[in-house]
């Protein structure tokens, strides 16, 4: 099997969601003192393996849901293009990227890098028994960004990043900046997956799929999509990076307007049609694309902002 064919497979061009939070992650625990190019590296095979993991073993479990969608029925395993062996064989294959490069980088990562799997196996089921899986699969990629600056930080402080205790004290080392920020990420990819959705309704009623445009229609999911998000641009905003608390505080003036020019764009995007229910196919995949281009590109200027510091 060809390097194309597994990168289709795995849909390499959503890691783009996740990669730049990655990326914010360890910028946010990383002082240009202690900067490791090692570090970043063995971030950055991890979250490749974590998503490579993350989407074969959603290949796996939805097989026979992917079959009986028109829209995804021509998906390697639903439409027999691969074997179910080879997609255990790759889902080992990234298993391993992820254990071998949370071990390189401290105790913590290892034993934590756990977490992730866990939540990857949970959520093709959650689909089928509750509309709140868009928010799991949100959370998911929230542990990129918690992720990346906890594996950082944990060189220095080792479990006491994860915990808060240290020396006798307790200091939540990750409260405000990651916490916000990862549960940002979280509304964010929650506000873009229930459009996502919007795709399948039908086809979703039918298979008994609990998506939430499935559950509540088209204009209550734009409505929350417009809530999420500005729930999280309140959440980016709290992240409080923005702010100068000290002489020799890290300052990133830009971040505030890239998250306003980003949100506004996201709703822009989200209202731009108000009466969807007759789209046609081709409306639907337009307005699919720019979504996706539009939240793709979230992330990005994001990252871009944190490039600029007072």
């Amino acid at each position: 099997m060809g390097l194309g064919k597994i990168l289709d497979f795995v849909k390499v061009e959503h890691t783009l969601f996740s990669l730049p939070f990655v990326l914010i992650g360890a910028i946010l625990a990383t002082s240009p003192a202690d900067f490791s190019m090692f570090d970043i590296l063995w971030i950055l095979v991890a979250a490749i393996g974590a998503r490579g993991l993350a989407m074969t073993l959603n290949r796996i479990i939805d097989k026979d849901i992917d079959a009986a969608n028109p829209r995804t029925a021509e998906r390697y395993l639903a439409a027999g293009g691969m074997e179910m062996s080879t997609a255990w064989y790759l889902s080992a294959a990234f298993l391993f990227m992820l254990l071998i490069a949370a071990s390189l980088l401290n105790e913590v990562a290892l034993y934590l890098s756990w977490v992730p799997v866990l939540a990857f196996i949970i959520y093709p089921f959650l689909k089928r028994v509750t509309w709140l899986c868009h928010l799991w699969l949100g959370l998911c990629l929230a542990l990129a960004p918690a992720g990346a600056w906890l594996a950082i930080e944990a060189d220095t402080y080792g479990w006491a990043a994860f915990n808060g205790s240290h020396d006798g004290y307790s200091d939540m080392l990750w409260y405000p900046e990651i916490f916000w920020i990862s549960l940002g990420v979280a509304l964010w990819i929650t506000a873009f997956d229930i459009n996502y959705a919007r795709m399948d309704i039908e086809n979703d009623r039918e298979q008994g799929i609990h998506s939430f445009p499935a559950h509540f229609g088209i204009k209550t999911t734009r409505n929350m999509s417009i809530i999420l998000t500005v729930a999280w641009i309140l959440c980016f905003y709290q992240s409080g990076i923005h702010i100068p608390s000290g002489a020799n505080s890290d300052y990133y003036p830009y971040w505030m307007y890239a998250i306003l020019l980003m949100g506004i764009a996201n709703i822009a995007v989200m209202t731009v049609k108000t009466n969807t229910a007759h789209d046609s196919e081709n409306d639907m995949k337009d307005f699919q694309t720019i979504l996706f281009r539009t939240s793709m590109l979230t992330g990005w200027i994001l990252l871009l902002s944190l490039s600029v510091k007072i």
